[in-house]
């Protein structure tokens, strides 16, 4: 097990009730969060300083270890056969700097099949929530939905569904997150990478390439809702947050 760089882009589109769409060159982590408790990674700058870095603090309930945060959901939510490989699909710190719109535990059985997907959602006000996938019809590459509870976007209402897509194949990794409303699907979003070994040389390529991830995220984010705002898309302030963390 080793810790991976995933490079690859994030892309974006809606569809009512004015089109927008967009792709961005980007790049993530992917972790084997229980490898990783045993052999750190020394590229990885775990709770430290680097170009790259990782910090617990940065998931779950903000603690000091995500992983341990993780396991305890997992027991409360009578989930007992994740006992293999929990691989964590995430942004990096970038020069300290941090903004992580999604990130998704994927927790695996022993034989490498999925047990649950954690998929934990950060707003741009400062709030988190996360949505626990499990189930018989889990796997790689079949839909699985939630409801939508949690504020992200002031251009769509907290109502409908999600539809989670996950494919992992011949060293590449998809994460399809779509929204449907009551009138059908309103936006269909994408994160997907190739992964190569995460290292001190492959960190500093995709620090280089890509100096300012964090500050990008985030301004892209307010330049999309500035073409939105001009295309007249209607606005709806944002609702308080759900009273459970963690939507089943």
């Amino acid at each position: 097990m080793t810790a991976w760089l995933g490079l690859g882009e994030v892309r974006h589109r809606r569809l009512r009730p004015r089109e927008n769409a967009f792709a961005y060159p980007s790049y993530f982590l992917w972790l084997p969060m229980r490898a990783l408790r045993h052999e750190p990674s020394a590229p990885l700058n775990r709770n430290g300083r680097g170009w790259l870095s990782f910090h617990d603090a940065d998931h779950g309930d903000g603690g000091t270890d995500a992983l341990a945060w993780l396991e305890a959901l997992l027991v409360a939510e009578g989930i007992a056969d994740a006992n293999g490989e929990v691989w964590l699909q995430t942004y990096p710190r970038v020069l300290g700097h941090v903004f992580k719109p999604v990130s998704f535990w994927f927790c695996e059985r022993a034989d490498g099949s999925l047990a649950a997907v954690v998929v934990e959602v950060n707003n741009t006000f400062g709030e988190r929530h996360c949505y626990l996938l499990r189930g018989p019809e889990l796997a790689w590459g079949r839909e699985q939905q939630a409801a939508k509870v949690f504020h992200v976007s002031p251009f769509c209402r907290v109502e409908g569904h999600y539809r989670f897509r996950f494919m992992r194949a011949d060293g590449r990794i998809v994460a399809r997150v779509d929204h449907d409303d009551a009138q059908g699907a309103l936006l269909h979003t994408s994160v997907s990478g190739h992964l190569q070994p995460l290292t001190t040389r492959s960190a500093r390529a995709a620090f280089f390439a890509m100096p300012a991830l964090t500050l990008m995220v985030v301004a892209r984010i307010h330049w999309q809702a500035l073409k939105l705002i001009f295309k007249r898309v209607p606005f709806f302030s944002k609702p308080q947050p759900p009273e459970r963390f963690v939507t089943r």
